[in-house]
Protein backbone atom coordinates (compact mmCIF):
# COMPACT_ATOMS: atom_id res chain seq x y z
CA UNK A 1 0.00 0.00 0.00
CA UNK A 2 1.50 3.17 -0.91
CA UNK A 3 1.32 6.02 1.98
CA UNK A 4 0.81 10.11 1.40
CA UNK A 5 1.43 12.36 3.76
CA UNK A 6 -0.77 15.88 3.08
CA UNK A 7 -0.10 19.21 4.72
CA UNK A 8 -2.77 21.57 5.02
CA UNK A 9 -5.25 18.32 5.38
CA UNK A 10 -8.04 20.62 6.82
CA UNK A 11 -8.29 23.22 3.67
CA UNK A 12 -10.36 22.97 0.77
CA UNK A 13 -7.54 21.28 -1.23
CA UNK A 14 -6.12 18.79 1.64
CA UNK A 15 -9.96 17.44 1.99
CA UNK A 16 -10.65 17.11 -1.55
CA UNK A 17 -7.02 15.47 -1.88
CA UNK A 18 -7.40 12.81 0.96
CA UNK A 19 -10.70 11.98 -0.03
CA UNK A 20 -8.98 10.95 -3.48
CA UNK A 21 -6.39 9.26 -1.85
CA UNK A 22 -8.27 7.34 0.07
CA UNK A 23 -10.51 5.54 -3.00
CA UNK A 24 -7.44 5.34 -4.62
CA UNK A 25 -5.84 3.04 -1.87
CA UNK A 26 -3.71 4.58 -0.30
CA UNK A 27 -2.80 4.95 3.28
CA UNK A 28 -3.00 8.64 3.55
CA UNK A 29 -1.19 10.74 7.01
CA UNK A 30 -1.88 14.43 7.39
CA UNK A 31 0.05 16.85 9.43
CA UNK A 32 -2.17 19.07 11.88
CA UNK A 33 -1.20 22.37 14.48
CA UNK A 34 -3.33 20.80 17.02
CA UNK A 35 -4.75 17.81 18.34
CA UNK A 36 -8.10 16.95 16.31
CA UNK A 37 -11.54 17.16 17.21
CA UNK A 38 -13.32 14.82 15.25
CA UNK A 39 -13.95 11.53 15.67
CA UNK A 40 -12.53 8.29 13.78
CA UNK A 41 -11.17 9.11 10.07
CA UNK A 42 -9.24 7.33 7.48
CA UNK A 43 -6.93 9.70 7.55
CA UNK A 44 -4.08 9.54 9.90
CA UNK A 45 -3.66 12.56 11.68
CA UNK A 46 -0.28 13.64 13.31
CA UNK A 47 0.10 17.23 15.30
CA UNK A 48 3.34 18.72 14.41
CA UNK A 49 4.64 22.19 13.40
CA UNK A 50 6.51 23.77 10.13
CA UNK A 51 8.70 25.76 11.88
CA UNK A 52 10.04 22.28 13.78
CA UNK A 53 12.72 20.75 12.01
CA UNK A 54 13.55 18.07 14.62
CA UNK A 55 9.94 17.52 14.84
CA UNK A 56 9.05 17.30 11.19
CA UNK A 57 11.69 14.70 10.81
CA UNK A 58 10.73 12.39 13.33
CA UNK A 59 7.00 12.49 11.62
CA UNK A 60 8.62 11.69 8.32
CA UNK A 61 10.78 9.03 9.39
CA UNK A 62 7.81 7.38 11.29
CA UNK A 63 5.27 7.64 8.34
CA UNK A 64 7.88 7.10 5.71
CA UNK A 65 5.90 8.50 2.57
CA UNK A 66 5.75 7.44 -0.98
CA UNK A 67 4.59 10.94 -1.48
CA UNK A 68 4.35 14.47 0.05
CA UNK A 69 1.60 16.67 -0.93
CA UNK A 70 2.32 19.92 0.69
CA UNK A 71 -0.77 22.19 0.62
CA UNK A 72 -0.75 24.39 3.95
CA UNK A 73 0.14 27.93 3.67
CA UNK A 74 -1.03 31.31 5.24
CA UNK A 75 -3.19 32.12 1.95
CA UNK A 76 -5.15 34.66 3.09
CA UNK A 77 -3.75 37.55 0.57
CA UNK A 78 -5.52 40.82 2.87
CA UNK A 79 -4.17 38.73 6.04
CA UNK A 80 -0.50 38.86 4.21
CA UNK A 81 -0.60 42.55 3.94
CA UNK A 82 -0.88 43.38 8.08
CA UNK A 83 1.42 39.66 8.99
CA UNK A 84 3.79 39.55 5.99
CA UNK A 85 6.31 38.03 8.43
CA UNK A 86 4.20 35.50 9.89
CA UNK A 87 3.29 34.98 6.00
CA UNK A 88 6.77 34.75 5.07
CA UNK A 89 7.49 31.87 7.69
CA UNK A 90 5.11 29.87 7.10
CA UNK A 91 4.79 29.92 3.61
CA UNK A 92 8.34 29.80 2.90
CA UNK A 93 10.43 28.63 5.50
CA UNK A 94 8.04 26.10 6.56
CA UNK A 95 8.23 24.73 2.79
CA UNK A 96 12.27 24.81 3.47
CA UNK A 97 11.93 23.13 6.56
CA UNK A 98 10.01 20.16 4.83
CA UNK A 99 12.39 19.16 2.31
CA UNK A 100 14.96 19.75 4.90
CA UNK A 101 12.98 16.86 6.92
CA UNK A 102 12.43 14.74 3.49
CA UNK A 103 16.04 14.77 2.74
CA UNK A 104 16.97 13.68 6.72
CA UNK A 105 14.38 10.93 6.54
CA UNK A 106 12.75 10.05 3.50
CA UNK A 107 15.21 11.25 0.33
CA UNK A 108 12.92 9.14 -1.98
CA UNK A 109 9.63 10.46 -1.49
CA UNK A 110 8.17 12.11 -4.32
CA UNK A 111 7.31 15.67 -3.31
CA UNK A 112 4.45 18.34 -4.39
CA UNK A 113 4.10 21.68 -3.10
CA UNK A 114 0.49 24.01 -3.50
CA UNK A 115 2.23 26.77 -5.62
CA UNK A 116 0.34 29.82 -6.70
CA UNK A 117 -0.44 32.63 -9.46
CA UNK A 118 -0.32 35.19 -7.23
CA UNK A 119 3.71 35.13 -7.76
CA UNK A 120 2.62 36.37 -11.58
CA UNK A 121 0.64 39.40 -10.16
CA UNK A 122 1.86 41.52 -12.90
CA UNK A 123 2.89 39.43 -15.66
CA UNK A 124 1.06 39.93 -18.84
CA UNK A 125 -1.24 37.22 -19.25
CA UNK A 126 -2.14 34.41 -20.11
CA UNK A 127 0.79 33.18 -17.93
CA UNK A 128 2.09 29.67 -18.56
CA UNK A 129 5.15 28.14 -16.36
CA UNK A 130 7.69 30.60 -17.79
CA UNK A 131 6.13 33.88 -16.86
CA UNK A 132 7.98 36.32 -15.21
CA UNK A 133 7.44 35.89 -11.38
CA UNK A 134 6.22 39.43 -10.07
CA UNK A 135 4.48 39.23 -6.99
CA UNK A 136 2.52 42.02 -5.68
CA UNK A 137 1.82 40.69 -2.64
CA UNK A 138 3.62 39.14 0.47
CA UNK A 139 1.85 35.69 0.04
CA UNK A 140 2.44 35.79 -3.54
CA UNK A 141 6.51 36.55 -2.58
CA UNK A 142 6.43 34.10 0.12
CA UNK A 143 5.15 31.45 -2.56
CA UNK A 144 7.66 32.24 -4.97
CA UNK A 145 10.17 31.40 -2.41
CA UNK A 146 9.02 28.10 -1.45
CA UNK A 147 8.32 27.39 -5.39
CA UNK A 148 12.03 28.27 -5.92
CA UNK A 149 12.87 25.64 -2.73
CA UNK A 150 10.90 22.87 -4.79
CA UNK A 151 12.79 23.95 -8.07
CA UNK A 152 16.09 23.82 -6.05
CA UNK A 153 15.44 20.26 -4.31
CA UNK A 154 14.92 19.15 -7.85
CA UNK A 155 17.65 20.68 -9.47
CA UNK A 156 20.64 20.20 -7.22
CA UNK A 157 19.64 17.44 -4.80
CA UNK A 158 17.68 15.28 -7.75
CA UNK A 159 14.58 15.37 -5.56
CA UNK A 160 11.28 14.32 -7.68
CA UNK A 161 10.03 18.04 -6.46
CA UNK A 162 7.13 19.94 -8.64
CA UNK A 163 5.07 22.52 -7.78
CA UNK A 164 1.58 22.81 -8.54
CA UNK A 165 0.84 26.42 -9.88
CA UNK A 166 -2.41 27.37 -9.11
CA UNK A 167 -5.12 29.71 -10.49
CA UNK A 168 -7.71 30.20 -8.33
CA UNK A 169 -10.05 27.09 -7.81
CA UNK A 170 -13.41 27.07 -5.55
CA UNK A 171 -15.99 24.83 -3.81
CA UNK A 172 -18.38 24.77 -1.56
CA UNK A 173 -15.07 23.70 0.89
CA UNK A 174 -14.02 27.14 0.20
CA UNK A 175 -12.94 29.90 3.37
CA UNK A 176 -16.01 31.95 4.52
CA UNK A 177 -13.83 35.09 3.92
CA UNK A 178 -13.11 34.53 0.04
CA UNK A 179 -14.97 35.98 -2.38
CA UNK A 180 -16.37 33.30 -4.09
CA UNK A 181 -18.17 31.73 -0.81
CA UNK A 182 -18.83 35.49 0.21
CA UNK A 183 -20.72 35.86 -3.23
CA UNK A 184 -22.55 32.20 -3.48
CA UNK A 185 -23.56 32.65 -0.13
CA UNK A 186 -25.44 36.07 -0.49
CA UNK A 187 -27.08 35.05 -3.53
CA UNK A 188 -28.66 32.03 -1.84
CA UNK A 189 -29.45 34.02 1.25
CA UNK A 190 -31.02 37.26 -0.57
CA UNK A 191 -32.72 34.21 -2.46
CA UNK A 192 -34.44 33.09 0.77
CA UNK A 193 -35.05 36.30 1.80
CA UNK A 194 -32.31 38.67 3.50
CA UNK A 195 -31.72 42.04 2.24
CA UNK A 196 -28.53 43.05 3.42
CA UNK A 197 -26.15 44.31 0.44
CA UNK A 198 -22.71 42.53 -0.57
CA UNK A 199 -20.32 44.97 0.01
CA UNK A 200 -16.99 43.51 -1.97
CA UNK A 201 -13.73 44.80 -3.18
CA UNK A 202 -12.95 45.62 -6.98
CA UNK A 203 -15.27 44.47 -9.39
CA UNK A 204 -13.03 44.17 -12.35
CA UNK A 205 -10.73 42.06 -10.79
CA UNK A 206 -9.56 39.15 -13.29
CA UNK A 207 -9.43 35.91 -11.77
CA UNK A 208 -8.90 32.33 -13.92
CA UNK A 209 -11.37 30.28 -11.32
CA UNK A 210 -11.82 26.13 -11.89
CA UNK A 211 -13.33 23.41 -9.69
CA UNK A 212 -11.19 22.58 -6.87
CA UNK A 213 -11.90 18.46 -6.85
CA UNK A 214 -10.27 18.69 -10.40
CA UNK A 215 -7.57 20.40 -9.33
CA UNK A 216 -6.26 17.65 -6.64
CA UNK A 217 -6.33 14.68 -9.43
CA UNK A 218 -4.41 17.29 -11.30
CA UNK A 219 -2.10 17.30 -8.28
CA UNK A 220 -1.70 13.63 -8.33
CA UNK A 221 -1.37 12.83 -11.64
CA UNK A 222 1.68 15.48 -11.31
CA UNK A 223 3.79 12.84 -8.90
CA UNK A 224 2.91 9.64 -11.11
CA UNK A 225 4.21 11.10 -13.97
CA UNK A 226 8.04 9.92 -14.97
CA UNK A 227 9.69 12.91 -15.29
CA UNK A 228 9.08 15.90 -12.64
CA UNK A 229 7.76 19.20 -14.26
CA UNK A 230 6.27 22.39 -12.81
CA UNK A 231 2.84 22.73 -14.54
CA UNK A 232 -0.11 25.92 -14.78
CA UNK A 233 -3.41 24.11 -13.29
CA UNK A 234 -5.91 26.64 -15.01
CA UNK A 235 -9.07 26.69 -17.20
CA UNK A 236 -7.50 29.42 -19.59
CA UNK A 237 -10.55 31.87 -18.90
CA UNK A 238 -10.51 34.81 -17.15
CA UNK A 239 -13.91 36.72 -15.70
CA UNK A 240 -14.13 39.64 -13.67
CA UNK A 241 -15.54 39.40 -10.07
CA UNK A 242 -18.99 41.53 -11.59
CA UNK A 243 -19.05 38.66 -13.77
CA UNK A 244 -19.06 36.07 -10.72
CA UNK A 245 -21.85 37.75 -9.27
CA UNK A 246 -24.14 38.15 -12.16
CA UNK A 247 -23.91 33.99 -13.05
CA UNK A 248 -24.25 33.62 -9.16
CA UNK A 249 -27.37 36.18 -8.81
CA UNK A 250 -29.06 35.16 -12.30
CA UNK A 251 -28.84 31.59 -10.56
CA UNK A 252 -30.32 32.62 -7.91
CA UNK A 253 -33.37 35.07 -10.06
CA UNK A 254 -31.74 37.90 -8.91
CA UNK A 255 -30.20 41.00 -10.72
CA UNK A 256 -26.65 40.99 -9.17
CA UNK A 257 -26.42 45.07 -9.42
CA UNK A 258 -29.52 45.38 -6.62
CA UNK A 259 -27.37 43.65 -4.15
CA UNK A 260 -23.96 44.38 -4.95
CA UNK A 261 -22.50 47.22 -3.72
CA UNK A 262 -18.46 48.79 -4.03
CA UNK A 263 -16.34 49.06 -1.11
CA UNK A 264 -13.11 50.87 -1.75
CA UNK A 265 -12.24 50.08 1.97
CA UNK A 266 -12.19 46.47 0.59
CA UNK A 267 -9.95 47.05 -2.10
CA UNK A 268 -6.31 45.59 -1.95
CA UNK A 269 -3.67 47.76 -0.85
CA UNK A 270 -1.65 47.28 -4.15
CA UNK A 271 -4.20 46.54 -7.18
CA UNK A 272 -3.68 43.04 -8.76
CA UNK A 273 -3.69 42.56 -12.77
CA UNK A 274 -5.51 39.38 -14.34
CA UNK A 275 -4.64 36.27 -13.46
CA UNK A 276 -5.38 34.06 -16.43
CA UNK A 277 -3.16 30.43 -16.83
CA UNK A 278 -2.16 28.52 -19.69
CA UNK A 279 -2.59 24.94 -19.19
CA UNK A 280 -1.55 23.38 -22.30
CA UNK A 281 1.48 22.24 -20.44
CA UNK A 282 -0.72 20.12 -18.19
CA UNK A 283 -2.68 18.83 -21.35
CA UNK A 284 0.12 17.92 -22.97
CA UNK A 285 2.12 16.05 -20.00
CA UNK A 286 -0.15 14.46 -17.51
CA UNK A 287 -3.27 14.58 -20.02
CA UNK A 288 -5.63 17.10 -17.58
CA UNK A 289 -8.08 19.55 -18.63
CA UNK A 290 -10.43 21.65 -16.57
CA UNK A 291 -13.79 20.45 -17.02
CA UNK A 292 -15.90 23.42 -15.33
CA UNK A 293 -15.81 26.83 -15.69
CA UNK A 294 -16.32 29.69 -13.75
CA UNK A 295 -19.47 30.90 -14.50
CA UNK A 296 -20.68 26.90 -13.81
CA UNK A 297 -18.58 26.79 -10.33
CA UNK A 298 -20.41 30.41 -9.47
CA UNK A 299 -24.03 28.35 -9.92
CA UNK A 300 -22.52 24.88 -8.19
CA UNK A 301 -21.47 27.16 -5.37
CA UNK A 302 -25.22 28.68 -5.01
CA UNK A 303 -27.11 25.47 -5.06
CA UNK A 304 -24.52 23.83 -2.49
CA UNK A 305 -25.54 27.46 -0.32
CA UNK A 306 -28.86 26.44 -0.81
CA UNK A 307 -28.44 23.24 0.73
CA UNK A 308 -26.86 24.40 3.75
CA UNK A 309 -30.01 27.04 4.35
CA UNK A 310 -32.51 24.43 4.03
CA UNK A 311 -30.28 21.57 6.81
CA UNK A 312 -31.85 22.12 10.16
CA UNK A 313 -29.35 23.52 12.48
CA UNK A 314 -28.23 21.54 15.41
Amino acid sequence: MRRALVTGVTGQDGSYLCELLVARGYEVHGLVRRPPVAGPTPVQLHVGDLGDVQGLTRLVAAVDPHEVYHLAAQSDVGRSFEQPELTQATNATGTAHLLEALDNAAPGARFLLASTAAMFASSPHPQDEDAPVDPRSPYGASKAAAHRATTLARESRGRFAVAAILFNHESPRRAGTVVTRRIARAAARIEAGATDPLELGRLGSVRDWGWAPEYVEAMWRMLQADTPADLVLATGEGHTVAEFCAAAFAHAGLEWTDHVLHDAALDRPVPDDSLIGDPARARSTIGWQARTRALEVARLMVDAEREALERPRR
